[in-house]
């Protein structure tokens, strides 16, 4: 079969590749900036219990993982759930009144790597105070190379099951009702064509294009067309593509957002490992800016309340 860079276009291919990195982090922070989804993981010490099985046949992540203890909590108990400091928990410092209160033993090292040995038992991303004339404090994956020191344990997905999900997610660019609009522009519209048909059945062989299961999932309506999982109404192909209508007086020349993105169905939570098919969607953006991590169920309970509290009937 065909690869999908000979038909798709540029935009949507880069957009199709992005779902299967985390979101952007600042240097700041303790998680790296836009890498694929199964790198190393960051558990919250008071999250380890429900997130320490990874969403694998195993039950391992791919690059291991690693828990992140606060000084307090660690300081006040002896066992800490059968963790070893160094090996697959740090001590996380994020306050000034933590680095004060618990600092660091003289022997601690900063941590700086995400497999074990992991070079040291603490890490630190303090923020400045410019009341007090206070720098920031920032120890532990701070290299140009190691810049943070995995992901949110949330975003996380096998390597294998974010391939199933683009192969997914191109099947649904495929699957907009305008779709043919595209198609008659290209050099070669039934060779497009034959690879859709092509691409689908590889899709559904995989069990990825149960078309009943995207339609309950509000991915696509009743006839197949793919549609924003928040408002139900038809996603354009065009508007992979097209940029975002900026307000007047607030235009950004080199704004790169466009009118579709990626839509999670059921948000990304802490215990819960989303990022899987029929679990994602193409959503407009405005859409998913209002949704956000609230979740559809969440959003449609608050705009139905908005409607009453301004006397709008609703259905």
């Amino acid at each position: 079969m065909a690869r999908a860079s000979s038909y798709l276009p540029k935009l949507v291919k880069t957009k199709i590749y992005k779902t299967g990195q985390t979101r952007g982090a600042d240097d700041d922070v303790i998680y790296q900036n836009r890498v694929g989804r199964n790198s190393t993981v960051l558990i919250p010490y008071k999250d380890y219990e429900i997130c320490k099985q990874a969403p694998s046949e195993s039950g391992q992540y791919e690059n291991g993982f690693i828990v992140l203890i606060k000084p307090e909590d660690y300081f006040s108990s002896l066992t800490h759930k059968g963790l070893i400091l160094g090996k697959n928990l740090l001590v996380f410092y994020e306050t000034r009144e933590q680095w004060i209160k618990y600092p660091p033993l003289k022997n601690w090292k900063a941590a700086i790597s995400r497999n074990f040995p992991l070079g040291g038992e603490y890490v630190a991303r303090i923020p400045a105070t410019t009341s007090e004339g206070q720098s920031k404090i920032v120890e532990g994956f701070c290299t140009s190379l190691m810049k943070g020191a995995g992901i949110r344990v949330y975003e996380y997905s096998t390597l294998q099951n974010n391939n199933d999900c683009k192969l997914q997610l191109e099947v649904l660019f495929w699957s907009c009702k305008d779709i043919e609009e595209l198609i008659k522009g290209t050099e070669n519209p039934s060779a497009v064509r034959n690879y859709i048909i092509e691409l689908k059945n590889e899709a559904m062989k995989k069990g990825l294009y149960d078309r009943t299961k995207l339609e309950q999932a509000r991915i696509v309506d009743a006839d197949g067309y793919t549609i924003c999982p928040l408002c139900l109404q038809h996603i354009s192909a065009i508007g992979f593509c097209r940029k975002i209508q900026q307000a007047e007086g607030r235009v950004v020349p080199d704004l790169t957002v466009t009118e579709v993105s990626l839509f999670h169905i059921r948000e990304l939570r802490t215990g819960e490992f989303n990022h899987r098919p029929y679990n994602l969607g193409w959503g407009h953006h405005h859409c998913n800016v209002v949704v956000k991590d609230s979740g559809i169920d969440a959003t449609l309970d608050w705009m139905r309340h908005v409607l009453i509290k301004n006397n709008i009937k609703t259905l």
